[in-house]
């Protein structure tokens, strides 16, 4: 990559780390939260779906994408930034199922551009190097959850849960002093070609493998991101230091995946290979591959346990290092803002209904097992989507279908 390119992708990755730090805090203050405010498993499952309801319905109504397809990206970007981390500061002060609820619904709102910011900005990148600059980022979303697991978990030992959330918000805002600096401007910008009608993209097949495909990715591992470290507390019985080493082991390890697959893939396009072969290839595959959680019913140790964990979730990882790079391709930076909401927004209704049916399962029956299943099954449906529903992963010609539409 150039300078420029490597100082924004650094930029963005930094980012997303907050950012999933902030959106999976609540998982980690959840054992005591639970406790401290008398909350029932429903209720915990609600403030942990809480946030998706805006930050996906945001994005799946195309308001995210309007925004970021039409005004400079950069400020979009810091706008949604600033939101966040105040929304995370504020959940300190709350007080109350309700008051924690509509502040988590806030997070969601600031959170929503992400997205559709970074497929913007990536899809004036070239072609081979987006998978390395996709899973950074996706690295980002594995290694916030696992860094944030750990110091939140010493936060919260050491200083309470409201201290927990004060201190992840307002540490991170010191991002925004370089990002204003040095914060890209897009030659979308600056050009007079007029936009394609997002009408358009839902005519698109491949637009709806996309959006289908990555919701059931995103159902494994949102379970995983809200639940984990319930399960090791309430089922497992592990201490809060044990549960968060061992939660964090296992988000590095989906990070040090989606890395690997993404080099792997850049490095193959490179040499000559299509983006069809590769990325289609590696995202089938990864899927496969954390299908296998659904063996979590016959498993009943906890080594065999985390090792199938572990092993689904390094399939998780690879799946992870491809699957927007195929939308930026297919979309092209005249749809990418558009085409990223409203995949991202279809996307993460499963962080509503991933939490929520865990937790309807976890009052009916007593244990998260048959959630664990559930995932797996998930995600085999996901393998099969992408690959029937995707044939080609090569830029989509909006022009010529507009006019041929006319």
């Amino acid at each position: 990559m150039s300078r420029p390119e490597r100082i924004i992708v650094a930029l963005l990755v930094a980012s997303i780390f907050v950012n999933y730090i902030d959106r999976a805090n609540l998982s980690i203050a959840a054992p005591v939260l639970e406790k401290q405010l008398r909350l029932s498993p429903l209720q915990v499952g609600s403030l942990l779906s809480a946030f998706f309801w805006t930050y996906a319905f945001l994005q799946l109504f195309g308001v995210a994408g309007w925004v970021v397809d039409h005004f400079p990206v950069g400020l979009v970007f810091a706008w949604g930034y600033f939101s966040w981390c105040a929304a995370t500061i504020a959940t300190g002060c709350m007080s109350g199922f309700i008051a924690l609820y509509a502040i988590r619904l806030l997070l969601g709102v600031g959170e929503c551009i992400t997205y559709p910011c970074y497929s913007r900005i990536f899809a004036e990148f070239p072609e081979h190097h987006r998978g390395r600059a996709n899973a950074l980022i996706d690295a980002g979303t594995k290694v916030g959850p696992a860094f944030g697991t750990f110091i939140g978990g010493l936060l919260l030992i050491h200083f309470g849960w409201r201290m927990m959330f004060v201190v992840l918000g307002a540490v991170a805002l010191v991002w925004l002093l370089p990002w204003i600096k040095l914060m890209p401007h897009s030659r979308r910008e600056v050009s007079a070609e007029p936009l394609p009608p997002t009408s358009e993209l839902l005519r698109v097949r491949s637009a709806w493998g996309t959006f289908l495909g990555q919701f059931c990715g995103n159902y494994f591992y949102y379970f995983l991101l809200t639940w984990l470290p319930i399960y090791f507390v309430r089922e497992r019985n592990l201490s809060l230091g044990a549960m968060t080493r061992l939660t964090s082991a296992i988000f590095f390890g989906i990070a040090c995946a989606t890395l690997t697959a993404g080099w792997i893939a850049d490095h193959l396009i490179g040499r000559g290979l299509s983006p069809t072969q590769v990325r289609k290839s590696i995202a089938v595959g990864g899927l496969l591959l954390a299908s296998t959680l659904g063996a979590f019913g016959f498993i009943d140790n906890l080594t065999g346990c985390v090792v199938l964990v572990m092993a689904a979730s390094l399939g998780h990882g690879a799946f992870a290092a491809n699957h927007w790079a195929i939308g930026q391709t297919l979309a092209g930076p005249s749809m990418a803002g558009r085409w990223t909401s409203i995949q991202n927004g279809v996307a993460n209704l499963a962080g509503i209904i991933a939490p929520s049916v865990a937790g309807i399962i976890l009052h009916a029956r007593g244990s998260l097992r048959l959630a664990f299943v559930l995932a797996g099954a998930v995600s085999l449906v996901g393998a099969l989507i992408w690959y029937f529903m995707v044939p080609r992963v090569e830029p989509v010609q909006w022009q010529k279908r507009v006019s041929a539409g006319a």
